[in-house]
């Protein structure tokens, strides 16, 4: 494996939290979803044994729908944190991002000479993985609410350059449509989902130039089909960051 450039992943158990965060330390953004009989619906670090659980539960639910395998064990890992979106304490949504370390990214298993070579550009790399949501949700806002907390965790808040993911080639328009990402390998049979994968990249740079065009607009720009007019708007992704703590900076 390459040299992996170095960054200061944030800790799994969100622990860094707690001191900021007075009522429920993982708790990291809400939103009001119309489309949940506007429900609030919260957005957290999974911080604990029972949330990556409760999320993992999920994961291996929607993927086994889908005719994909899937362990049941909960990750975790020290370069890894889980996000996971809640409707009174259900859990509705989840996306982990995995930050490359010495320990390395999932990706690379399959996808070895693309990693390599986006590492030996200089590139800081993470990956998005284990994304779910509930089939009855169906919902923009919370799917693009999860993607810009991982966005901002892993861009805003440590600096990464890139972010890539496996994707079925079933859904690469949608992400390629939806978030900008683009095909950077070719498709390879994924034993650990017994699925066909292709690898996927989105520049963060790019994501961010949409982020400050469209985030928040989603109700004065129906022309606009993208999930970023669904992200946080500027002043929510500002108070976002700045309840995240220092430290991981």
């Amino acid at each position: 494996m390459s040299a992996v450039p170095t960054r200061n992943a944030f800790p799994p158990d969100g622990s860094a939290l707690r001191s900021h965060l007075s009522e429920d330390p993982s708790r990291l953004a809400e939103i009001v979803d119309e489309r949940l009989g506007s429900r609030i619906v919260t957005i957290r670090a999974a911080d604990s044994g029972g949330r990556r659980s409760s999320a993992n539960i999920l994961v291996h639910k929607m993927y086994a729908t889908r005719g994909y395998a899937t362990s049941m064990a909960p990750q975790d890992a020290s370069n890894l944190v889980t996000l996971i979106a809640t409707d009174h304490d259900e859990t509705i949504g989840t996306i982990s991002v995995r930050f490359d370390s010495p320990e390395g990214l999932r990706a690379e298993e399959l996808f070895p000479d693309e990693i390599r070579a986006l590492r030996d550009e200089g590139r800081h790399l993470c990956e998005f993985t284990k994304l779910a949501m509930d089939h009855v949700v169906k919902s923009k806002r919370v799917l693009a609410s999860l993607f810009h907390t991982a966005y901002i965790w892993a861009h805003r808040i440590l600096d990464f350059d890139d972010v890539v993911i496996e994707v079925n080639p079933r859904h690469v328009l949608y992400y390629r449509k939806m978030l900008g990402f683009v095909i950077i390998g070719p498709e390879r049979m994924n034993r650990r989902v017994n699925a066909p994968a292709v690898l996927m990249r989105l520049d963060f740079s790019l994501a961010r130039r949409r982020v400050e065009r469209w985030a928040g607009t989603a109700e004065h720009n129906p022309q606009e089909r993208s999930l970023y007019p669904y992200f946080f708007a500027p002043a929510e992704e500002a108070g976002l960051i700045a309840r995240l703590p220092k430290a991981s900076r």
